[in-house]
């Protein structure tokens, strides 16, 4: 079962938390210098959002990064 990754790019604050707690699913984009889905994942890209879809083996990974965001930028949930 996937899982869609919504990173709110207008919050993010650029701290690195969640590329260092799961580099796999997350990287501060070279655009604006804020947290994105990496390119393997990546679905949707703007200057707000990043938008990804992870396998279910990366949950618990995109789930830790989610959880050390200070500022909430980022959701994970299931698809479908």
């Amino acid at each position: 079962m996937p899982y869609k990754v919504t990173v709110d790019r207008s919050l993010c604050i650029a701290c690195g938390a969640a590329p260092a707690a799961c580099p796999r699913v997350y990287y501060l984009g070279s655009d604006n210098g804020k947290n994105r889905v990496v390119e393997q994942y990546s679905k949707e890209l703007s200057e707000d959002k990043s938008i990804g879809e992870v396998p279910d083996e990366l949950y618990q990974c995109a789930k830790e990064g989610a959880d050390v965001c200070p500022v909430g930028a980022i959701t994970v949930e299931m698809i479908g």
